[in-house]
């Protein structure tokens, strides 16, 4: 809890002087608070007592002056206390978010989008709400516990026990309550967790949900998690809240026996009607002091399960890591060699994935993976960028171990179209240049060329100005596809990836891309994804992969000859006709 409070508290430095200058100005409406009671034992004992209405008038006039500085003290905390806070949550947010950027594929697999959004939102909210509520209620009470008990003391020593005497009570009802409610708003972010990644798949794949009509389930889903939601706050709010009227009759009882007790010595004499109405006062502000705590209390008991769990992210480290040395210039030709490598998801404590692969590719090489889904594909494709490390074994471009070089460096000279084609709010001409923002028009022209999207750009109303909407939902499957590749080629890079990259196209407009490719793809070392072996036919390399084995290498010819399982996936996509692509 300590570290965790430690590393928070960097996140308010910045912002130093309004967490100092909010407590300064509570204090001084606390203090103004504290003399309001004194100002009525006053009027009464003396003014009214007296009957001597200039004490009444001053006394009264005096409290207003008092109550209109204590009110300026109290809205300039405010003020401040909002400022620190909301600089704080937005720091920590930021932070956050570039803490996600730097994770590897293998940690945002554990860390699932519906946790991270929460997290980056609905988490640091609690905490930033938190710091604001530390800097006002935290001050103002234990200012006001502390003031009101010695007031209340010198007030009326006589009747001060009954303070005393009720405190541990209270003391103990917050305890309860505090222990009682963590775990349980632990649970609420944890549902809340669920309620997002079930919203999250939803609107990510609410084609699909209309396609299979699929409604009802998935409103049968939502309303599942969204009721676990609402039972799980409902009980920890209702265990928060009892708290509250057991203070309350603590309150009530601590004014009645005040009432009792200094009414018998109002009557002896020994008390004055004032400072009795004064101690009373005094008294509920001591006890309202300790339900403020208890408010914040429950406060800090959800903001606490919060903290813990961003404090997850801030500590968490990438799993792919530049090493103390690496090489920050390097242009490659293109030779990229496995040698004996291993690779399994989350650790050597799970099965592999890729077992004991060795090959190479020569510069300017087209090398293509093929095999079933799950053989390993996508995974050996993801190794070549560093999105995970290996195992075992290790990866070399010219030689270099790749965890020899630095990681935007290796990036920068691979060029990458993944499976899923993601593209930004923005114009498609943004989307192309992502990699590389100072591209000139003509070089996005001439990539979008290449990858066979030019055509359809041109006939959008605003070209290459057209606004995508959120994921580009306002192209084709096969339109995004040809802009990822365009993005990709643009790079200019050594060595170009296709993950299954031409899946959502048309045979006519693949077999357009791969004429445009060839000749890019001659100064460059590709790997190429693919589930149709037409794409691949002309490949200097074929690889076929076997439940993360290489189990065939080879030309096409070659394979087609001597591999059984080529000769397979060949037969059943082309048929027979074996002999008129041999």
């Amino acid at each position: 809890m300590k570290k965790t409070i430690h590393t928070l508290a960097k996140f308010l430095k910045p912002y130093w002087r309004w967490a100092v200058l909010a407590p300064l100005f509570m204090t001084l409406e606390v203090a103004m608070d504290l003399m309001q009671p004194r100002m009525v034992q006053r009027i009464i004992d003396v003014g009214i007592a007296q009957r001597d209405m200039t004490v009444v008038i001053r006394t009264g006039l005096l409290m207003v002056g008092l109550a209109l500085i204590g009110a300026v003290g109290g809205v300039a905390c405010t003020v401040f206390s909002v400022k620190a806070s909301l600089g704080f949550g937005a720091d920590l947010r930021g932070t956050l978010f570039r803490k996600v950027q730097s994770m590897s594929f293998g940690n945002l697999d554990q860390l699932e989008t519906g946790q991270l959004i929460t997290r980056l939102t609905n988490d640091v909210t609690q905490i930033e709400q938190v710091v604001s509520m530390l800097l006002r209620i935290m001050v103002r009470a234990p200012l006001l516990l502390v003031g009101s008990l010695v007031l209340a003391v010198i007030t009326s020593p006589r009747l001060a026990w009954l303070i005393f005497a009720l405190m541990p009570l209270v003391v103990f009802i917050l305890y309860w309550v505090i222990k009682r409610a963590f775990p349980l708003f632990s649970e609420v972010q944890q549902r809340l967790d669920d309620l997002n990644t079930v919203m999250q798949e939803n609107l990510a794949g609410v084609r699909l949900v209309k396609a299979f009509v699929r409604d009802d389930h998935e409103i049968k889903r939502f309303r599942d998690v969204n009721e676990d939601l609402m039972s799980q706050t409902i009980l920890a709010m209702r265990t928060a809240a009892v708290g509250w009227p057991f203070v309350m009759l603590t309150l009530n009882l601590g004014v009645v026996g005040a009432l009792w007790f200094g009414g018998r010595q109002v009557v002896a004499g020994s008390l004055e009607v004032g400072a009795l109405v004064a101690f009373i006062n005094y008294l509920m502000r001591t006890l309202m002091s300790m339900l403020f705590v208890t408010m914040l209390a429950m406060r800090m008991a959800r903001a606490q399960a919060s903290a813990e769990r961003v404090m997850e992210v801030l500590e968490s480290e990438p799993q792919v890591k530049n090493r103390i040395r690496t090489t920050r210039s390097f242009r490659p030709d293109g030779e990229v060699a496995f040698d004996n490598v291993t690779f399994s998801y989350n650790g050597e404590d799970h099965d592999p994935v890729l077992k004991e692969l060795s090959f190479s590719a020569q510069p300017g090489q087209m090398v293509a993976i093929l095999g079933a889904t799950g053989s390993g594909k996508s995974s050996l494709i993801h190794l070549i960028p560093r999105f995970y490390d290996v195992r075992d074994g290790r990866i070399t471009i010219d030689g270099v171990d790749i965890r020899d070089l630095d990681k935007d460096t290796l990036r920068r000279n691979i060029g990458i179209a993944l499976q899923e084609s993601v593209l930004f709010t923005g114009t498609i001409r943004d989307n192309i240049r992502y990699g590389r923002p100072d591209a000139s028009d003509e070089e996005v022209v001439a990539a979008a060329k290449a990858a066979q999207a030019h055509d359809f750009v041109t006939e959008l109303p605003d070209g290459y100005d057209t606004e995508l909407g959120q994921r580009g939902v306002n192209l084709s499957g096969g339109q995004k596809q040809r802009i990822a590749i365009a993005r990709a080629l643009l790079l200019q890079p050594a060595i170009l990836i296709l993950d299954d990259s031409t899946s959502s196209v048309d045979v006519e407009t693949e077999t357009k891309i791969q004429e445009a490719l060839e000749g890019l793809m001659k100064d460059r070392t590709s790997f190429v994804v693919a589930q149709r072996i037409s794409t691949v036919l002309n490949a200097d390399k074929i690889l076929v992969l076997d439940d993360g084995t290489i189990v065939g290498e080879g030309t096409h010819r070659e394979l087609l000859a001597h591999n059984p399982i080529y000769r397979e996936i060949y037969e059943s996509q082309l048929g027979n006709g074996a002999e008129t692509y041999g």
